[in-house]
């Protein structure tokens, strides 16, 4: 294993710091937890938003910390939950009175976590609420489908009501609605390696590739032999429209790399996915390409589509002002 580390156990803590003394004049670290802030938190007459989960899929969660998307984020370890107390502490730093709303990507740890930091602050006073993310569609049973890069058009579109002033309640609201919308398939070339114990996380003979993966390094659906782009995105396209059931209206699309993969081969997908979405009749009004929610240096890449209304892409569309540049 080559990796450009120091001691695997200060992972997270020297990546928050390199984080936080890139840049000083946008987000904080709280003392003694794994929370990044924004500057200005707790954001006077504003709801709260945070969200977080374990690390290594970077710059998911604290890349999107800032104005118009996360007031804090919740980094836990290497693909591990946040604990409750470090969600409490992020809770109390983003409520501003107006009370709290929690993303939580559907993973067992992540919402029995978080949750419970929900319940501890209503204890001491705050308002909170919550929704949970599964735009995996690989996961058969609807449940327990995971949350992955999806989750990134959750914050975007709830942070700019967020920053509109919305209520706890009207987020509350647009949060069930939207989460409905939005479906994700991820693939892989390679597996990633978990500088903890320096092992692959799944096996990959050099003419597979790995479909339906998720973003801890877990295994896919189904290994299958190296495709042309055309033929994997047509694939995973196909997999996509059959959990769409409005194929009329327009959609907002991730191209989301998994870490390892070059941008020239985001775009050439992108140019199949582009061409192969309108052959389908889907209406493509945003496309946005690159790595947003990665699983370490995994090679691969998913695909996202979010069903979009006027008032979704106004909202996509406000300004918003993050460390992930």
């Amino acid at each position: 294993m080559k990796k450009l580390i120091n001691n695997p156990q200060n992972i997270v803590d020297e990546m928050l710091d390199g984080l936080v003394k890139a840049n000083p004049k946008e987000i904080v670290r709280l003392e003694n937890t794994n929370v990044i802030a924004r500057i200005d938190a707790p954001v006077a007459g504003k709801v709260g938003l945070i969200s977080g989960g374990g690390s290594g899929h970077e710059p998911a969660h604290a890349g999107y910390v800032g104005k118009g998307m996360l007031d804090c984020a919740v980094a836990g370890d290497i693909f591990t939950s946040p604990t409750p107390d470090q969600v409490l502490e992020a809770i109390k730093k983003a409520n501003s009175g107006k009370g709290v709303f929690m993303v939580i990507k559907n993973y067992q740890g992540d919402v029995m976590n978080f949750e419970m930091a929900g319940e501890m602050a209503q204890m001491e006073g705050i308002d909170v609420d919550y929704v949970i993310v599964n735009d995996d569609i690989v996961v058969e049973k609807k449940e327990d489908r995971r949350g992955v890069c999806g989750t990134l058009f959750v914050h975007k579109t709830l942070g700019a009501m967020a920053e509109n002033g919305a209520s706890l309640a009207e987020i509350k609201e647009m949060a069930e609605k939207i989460v409905k919308d939005i479906k994700s398939i991820g693939m892989a070339t390679k597996p990633c390696i978990n500088p903890a114990d320096g092992k692959e996380s799944f096996t990959l003979a050099d003419n597979e590739i790995e479909m339906g993966i998720g973003i801890h390094g877990e295994e896919g659906i189904q290994k299958e032999e190296m495709k042309s782009a055309d033929e994997i995105v047509k694939e995973m396209v196909d997999r996509l429209l059959v959990e769409i059931e409005d194929k009329d209206s327009e959609y907002a699309v991730f191209v989301n790399g998994m870490g390892a993969t070059p941008e020239m081969e985001l775009y050439i997908i992108n140019n199949s996915l582009a061409d192969y979405l309108k052959e389908k009749g889907i209406k493509v009004a945003r496309t946005y390409i690159g790595n947003f929610m990665t699983s370490m240096d995994m090679a691969g890449f998913s695909i996202t589509l979010y069903r979009v209304d006027e008032e979704r892409l106004k909202l996509l569309d406000q300004e918003v002002h993050v460390v992930r540049k």
